[in-house]
C-alpha cells in the first residue's frame, strides 16, 4: 500500500511511519517542519519528506492518507485530500488495525510517566527474551529508537488522551484495545481540548471499557481521580501499586526507598521483596517501576527478571538526561512541563544533590504547552520549583502572560530572561563546581542544554 503521512516529524507520526515501513509499505510524509532529527530517522528509512503542506507533495498513486492530529480544516493538504476523496484516517485508527491487531498490547496511560514507564516496560520484557514491539513517545536509551515491530506478540504503546485527529476527537488510546493497562495518574492537562478535569476522566473511562475482562489494570492506590474512573464501571481485575512510607502498604506491589534519592529501592509482592539499585533518581520513578513490573508479571514475566532488567534500565533521552558528562557543572535536559512532574523532578535532583552534601540546584523553565499558553497551572508554577535554590524563568514568545508574578511568588531567587543568549551568559556566571542545572521544557527550547553546557565548557577552559 502506498501511505502519505500529513505531520510526519512528530514523535508518534514519525514513529507510525517507521513502522509502516518495516510492514512494507511505501511510505512518504509531509509536514511544517522537517528537521532533525526525526527527519534524520525517516530519511534513513527511506521514507520520502516533503517540507510544508502543498498538495503537491503528496504522490498521486497515494492509497491512504494518514492524518496527523496537528491538521486541521483549512490546511492545503487535508483541504485537497476531502475534495479529492482520496481515503484517510487518522495514526491511532491506523496503528491500532494494521499493527496492533491480534496483539497482546500493554498500554501506559496517565498525565506523568507514560514515557518513562513504557521504556521500562519495553526493556523488562526485551531482557526477559521476549523481543517486544513497541511505541514510545521518546527515546529509550537501552534501544536507541522510538518504535519497533518487534518479534513477539507483545507490543508496548505509550497511551496518550489527546485526540485523535479533527475528525475523531475521541483520546487517541481508545483505539489500542489493551489487555494490560497502566494508569499512572490522572490529573487536568490540555486545556486546548478538555474543559475540564471531568471530561479527561471520562475519556479515561472509555480506555477502560476497552480492557478485556482477562486483561490487568494497574493504578496506584492514592491516586482519587483514577478511583472515580474505575467506579464509572470496571469489568477488569486490578492491581494496585503504593509506598510503604506514603501509607501503600496494602497495595499489591509496595516500594520502599533505599536511598532517599530513589536510586536504590525495594519492591515487594506476595510477601517477597526484590531490590533495585539504578541511574534513575526520583520517587515518581520509582513508582513507574513498581508499575512496569506488575504489567511485566501479567505477560509472564517474573519480579526478579524484571528487578534485574531495571537495575540495568538507562532512561529515557530528554528525561534527566545528561548532556555533559564529567563536566563540573551538571546540565540536565528534561521533558517536564506540568507543575506535578517539574515538583517531581525537581524533588528527586534534590535528594542526589543532599546525598553529596554540596552544590546548589539551579532550575531553568520554559512554560510553553498549550495549558500554559492558557494561563491554566499558573498559579501552581511557583510551589513547583520548591525544591530549587535558585530559578530562571524563560519568557517565550508566545506566552501572552508575563511570568514576573510567578517570579515574584518563589520563595528562592528567581529571574525572568527573554533571550536565549542572556540566559545563557546569566547562567554562566552564576553556577559553580558541583552544581545541577536543571532545564525543562517540553518543546527545542533553542537547544539550550547543550548550548549552556557548551558555554560552562568555555567559561571552565579561560
Amino acid at each position: 500500500m502506498n501511505l502519505h503521512i500529513l505531520g510526519i516529524c512528530g514523535t508518534f507520526m514519525g514513529s507510525l511511519a517507521q513502522l509502516a515501513k518495516a510492514l512494507g509499505h511505501r511510505v512518504s510524509g509531509s509536514d511544517a517542519g522537517v528537521y532533525p532529527p526525526m527527519s534524520d530517522q525517516l530519511l534513513a528509512a527511506g521514507i520520502e519528506l516533503t517540507q510544508g503542506f502543498d498538495p503537491s507533495g503528496i504522490p498521486d498513486d497515494t492509497d491512504l492518507v494518514i492524518v496527523g492530529n496537528a491538521m486541521s480544516r483549512g490546511n492545503p493538504s487535508v483541504e485537497y485530500v476531502l475534495d479529492r476523496g482520496i481515503p484517510y484516517t487518522s495514526g491511532p485508527q491506523w496503528l491500532g488495525q494494521y499493527v496492533l491487531q491480534g496483539r497482546w498490547v500493554l498500554a501506559v496511560a496517565g498525565t506523568h510517566g507514560k514515557t518513562t514507564t513504557s521504556s521500562m516496560l519495553a526493556w523488562i520484557l526485551e531482557y526477559a527474551g521476549m523481543e517486544p514491539g513497541y511505541l514510545i513517545g521518546g527515546v529509550p536509551e537501552n534501544f536507541e529508537v522510538s518504535a519497533r515491530l518487534g518479534g513477539s506478540p507483545f507490543f508496548v504503546i505509550e497511551a496518550d488522551e489527546y485526540d485523535t485527529a479533527f475528525f475523531d476527537k475521541r483520546s487517541k488510546f481508545v483505539h489500542y484495545q489493551p489487555r494490560t493497562l497502566i494508569m499512572n495518574n490522572l490529573e487536568f492537562d490540555h486545556a486546548d481540548i478538555f474543559p475540564d478535569l471531568a471530561a479527561i476522566e471520562r475519556q479515561f473511562h472509555h480506555l477502560v471499557r476497552t480492557v478485556p475482562s482477562s486483561g490487568r489494570i494497574i493504578r496506584p492506590m492514592s491516586e482519587e481521580v483514577l478511583g472515580r474512573v474505575l467506579e464509572q464501571g470496571c469489568w477488569t481485575p486490578v492491581e494496585t501499586t503504593g509506598g510503604l512510607d506514603q501509607n501503600g502498604e496494602g497495595a499489591d506491589w509496595c516500594w520502599q526507598v533505599v536511598e532517599a534519592d530513589g536510586s536504590a529501592f525495594r519492591i515487594r509482592f506476595d510477601q517477597q521483596d526484590y531490590s533495585v539499585q539504578w541511574a534513575l533518581t526520583g520517587l515518581h520513578n520509582v513508582q513507574n517501576a513498581a508499575a512496569a513490573m506488575a504489567a511485566a508479571r501479567h505477560v509472564g514475566v517474573t519480579p526478579d527478571i524484571s528487578a534485574e532488567a531495571l537495575s540495568a534500565f538507562q532512561s529515557v533521552k530528554r528525561r534527566m538526561e545528561r548532556v555533559n558528562p564529567g563536566a563540573a557543572v551538571s546540565v540536565f535536559d528534561d521533558f517536564a512541563h506540568h507543575p506535578t512532574a517539574i515538583a517531581t523532578t525537581l524533588e528527586g535532583a534534590r535528594a542526589g544533590l543532599n546525598k553529596t552534601g554540596k552544590g546548589r540546584l539551579i532550575a531553568v523553565l520554559e512554560p510553553r504547552s498549550n495549558t500554559m499558553k492558557l494561563g491554566h497551572h499558573r498559579d501552581g508554577l511557583a510551589r513547583s520549583v520548591a525544591a530549587a535554590d535558585e530559578v530562571f524563568w524563560f519568557q517565550p514568545p508566545g506566552l501572552d502572560w508575563s511570568l514576573q508574578p510567578v517570579a515574584d511568588a518563589c520563595a528562592m531567587p528567581a529571574h525572568v530572561v527573554s533571550e536565549v543568549d542572556a540566559l545563557l551568559s546569566q547562567i554562566s556566571l552564576l553556577a559553580h563546581p558541583g552544581d545541577q542545572i536543571v532545564v525543562m521544557s517540553n518543546g527545542g527550547f533553542q537547544n539550550v542544554p547543550r548550548r549552556l553546557a557548551a558555554a560552562l565548557a568555555g567559561e571552565s577552559n579561560n
